[in-house]
C-alpha cells in the first residue's frame, strides 16, 4: 500500500465502528484496526509508530495462514509484522533460544496472530499455506554456543518443517545464508558458485548445517514435489539485531556509542555489503510469492571495504 492512508478514496464509503474498546476504519473492501488503540490498550512499548501497524482485512481467498519459524528472532519479527500488517494470519514459532518475546509481543492481541512455544527440531502438526523457515541460531556468540543444538535445528528442524510442508501442500521458503559460501575466493558470489568451505572450523555447525538443509530442500523438491524457495541472506541490519552478535556491524556500533576505538581485524580492506531489514523481508516475501524456485541471494549488491564502514559509523 502507498500513497496518504487518510484520504477517502472515491466511490468509497468509509467510517468508524466500536469493537469492544477499539475502534475500526471500515470501506466498502478493507478493515483497518486503528493500532493506536490497540498499543493503548496493551500498553506495550513498539518502536513502529501507529500508522505503519494498520492491518488490512484481507478477503478469505486472499489471506494465507503463514507460519513463521524462528518469528521472534530479529529477521523474524521483522517478517511477521510484514505479513500482519497485509493481513495475513500468522502463527509465529520459537523455543525463544535466541528469540525475544518483545518482538511480537504487540501483536499477541491481535485474532490474526499467534504465538506457538515449540522447538523446530521436534515434528509439529498445523495447518498452513507458507512456511517461512527461520529457526536457528544465526551469529557466532550463540551457534558456537551450542554448536549440536545448531545442527540439529538445521538438519532436523528443516527435516520437519520440509514433512510438514508435504502433508499440507504448502509452500516452504529456507532461510540460507551467504556464509553457505565459506571463505570465497570469488567475489562478488553468484548462486552458482559452490564456496570455499571448512567442514570442521568453529562456524562449520552454522555454515554446514545450512548448506544439508539446502540439500534437503531440493532433494524433497525433486522426490517429493513440494514446493520450495531458498534464500541466501547476506549482512543483514536494522532495529531488534542483537547488540552483542558478535557480527561486524553490531560490535561497530557499540563501539562507536561507547566512545571507543572501533576494532578491526586484518588490513580492513576485506568488502561486505549490509542490507537493511526492511528490504530483506521485501526479498524473502516476493521470493515466496515468486515463480522462481532456485536459490537466491538477497543482499546490498554495493559492497564496502570493513575500513570505510568502520569509518562511517565513527562518523
Amino acid at each position: 500500500e502507498s500513497g496518504d492512508q487518510t484520504k477517502e478514496p472515491p466511490n468509497k464509503k468509509a467510517g468508524t465502528v466500536s469493537t469492544g474498546n477499539l475502534k475500526v476504519s471500515t470501506m466498502e473492501d478493507a478493515t483497518f484496526i486503528l493500532s493506536s488503540d490497540l498499543i493503548t490498550q496493551q500498553s506495550i512499548p513498539t518502536s513502529t509508530t501507529p500508522d505503519v501497524m494498520k492491518t488490512k482485512k484481507l478477503a478469505d481467498h486472499l489471506r494465507k495462514r503463514v507460519l513463521v519459524t524462528g518469528g521472534a528472532g530479529f529477521v523474524g519479527s521483522h517478517l511477521v509484522d510484514k505479513l500482519m500488517m497485509e493481513g495475513h494470519e500468522v502463527i509465529v514459532m520459537d523455543n525463544f533460544f535466541t528469540g525475544q518475546r518483545k518482538n511480537v509481543e504487540h501483536w499477541k492481541y491481535h485474532p490474526n496472530f499467534s504465538l506457538i512455544v515449540h522447538d523446530v527440531t521436534e515434528p509439529i502438526h498445523l495447518e498452513i499455506d507458507q512456511i517461512y523457515h527461520l529457526a536457528c541460531p544465526a551469529s557466532p556468540p550463540h551457534y558456537q554456543y551450542n554448536p549440536i543444538k545448531t545442527i540439529k535445528t538445521s538438519t532436523m528442524g528443516t527435516l520437519n518443517m520440509l514433512g510438514l510442508a508435504k502433508r499440507v501442500h504448502g509452500r516452504i521458503l529456507l532461510a540460507s545464508t551467504s556464509e553457505i559460501y565459506g571463505d570465497p575466493k570469488v567475489h562478488p558470489q553468484h548462486e552458482s558458485y559452490w564456496g570455499n568451505v571448512n567442514t570442521i572450523g568453529p562456524r562449520a555447525c552454522y555454515d554446514e548445517g545450512k548448506r544439508v538443509a539446502e540439500t534437503m530442500m531440493y532433494s524433497y523438491k525433486e522426490q517429493g514435489k513440494v514446493d520450495v524457495r531458498v534464500a541466501r541472506i547476506f549482512n543483514t541490519f536494522g532495529p531488534r539485531m542483537h547488540p552483542n552478535d558478535g557480527r561486524v556491524v553490531s560490535n561497530f556500533i557499540i563501539q562507536a556509542l561507547q566512545n571507543k576505538d572501533i576494532t578491526i581485524y586484518g588490513t580492513g580492506e576485506q568488502s561486505r555489503s549490509f542490507q537493511y531489514v526492511d528490504d530483506l523481508v521485501n526479498g524473502l516475501i516476493k521470493l515466496m510469492d515468486g515463480d522462481y524456485d532456485m536459490p537466491v541471494n538477497l543482499g546490498n549488491p554495493d559492497e564496502y571495504t570493513v575500513k570505510k564502514f568502520a569509518e562511517h559509523i565513527k562518523e
